[in-house]
């Protein structure tokens, strides 16, 4: 594969099922996409659907995909992509695992999109975690399945506190500090 000419990178946003991972993972893709860069969305939804299906939600499955997602990233990062994952990914030695991964070929950013339960449970249009809470559903992160909060983060995306769009330009700031993206306008016409 070609060189991009890019330096490659990785911005993982982890949290609760509705705390609003793909919303922002997908508009900072977007504005980065603007600013002239290769940019790839690896969305844990999607990833399960077709690299990992027939996984379920155990432990171990769980690991095993967030570990396919990292291994995918740790590739496209290399070849100087921009990655935004955005994935639950709950356990937090499975996290650092795949930073560990991605390092190996460039820069991870961790960004905990932080909401509690509660506000994603309201938030939620599918009526999962109504579910979880009736024991429709079992093994379901935040109810009855761990999330281990991340204590190294980079950037912590408080969602409660600040709208979709308050939480992207936080996250691109805080980018853009961390020295990652560079500051601004596009990088290329």
């Amino acid at each position: 594969m070609a060189s991009t000419g890019q330096a490659g990178f990785t911005v993982w946003l982890t949290g609760l099922s509705g705390a609003g991972k793909t919303t922002i993972g997908h508009a900072v893709a977007a504005e980065l996409e603007r600013r002239g860069l290769h940019v790839e969305v690896l969305d844990g939804d999607i990833v399960r659907t077709h690299l990992s299906k027939g996984l379920g939600f155990s432990h171990e499955d769980r690991d095993t995909n967030i570990e396919r997602i990292g291994w995918v990233a740790s590739r496209l990062t290399r070849h100087g992509a921009a990655v935004v994952v955005a994935a639950i990914s709950p356990y937090d030695g499975t996290r650092k695992r795949v930073r560990a991964l991605v390092e190996e070929q460039g820069p991870f950013v961790e960004v905990w999109v932080k909401a509690p339960v509660e506000e994603c449970a309201r938030r939620d249009v599918k009526g999962l975690y109504a579910k979880a809470f009736a024991g429709e559903i079992t093994q379901f992160t935040g109810v009855d399945d761990p999330y281990e909060e991340p204590e190294d983060a980079e950037i912590v995306a408080d969602t409660v506190s600040r709208s979709p769009e308050e939480s992207v330009a936080f996250v691109l700031s805080e980018l853009e500090r961390l020295g990652v993206v560079a500051v601004g306008a596009p990088t290329a016409g």
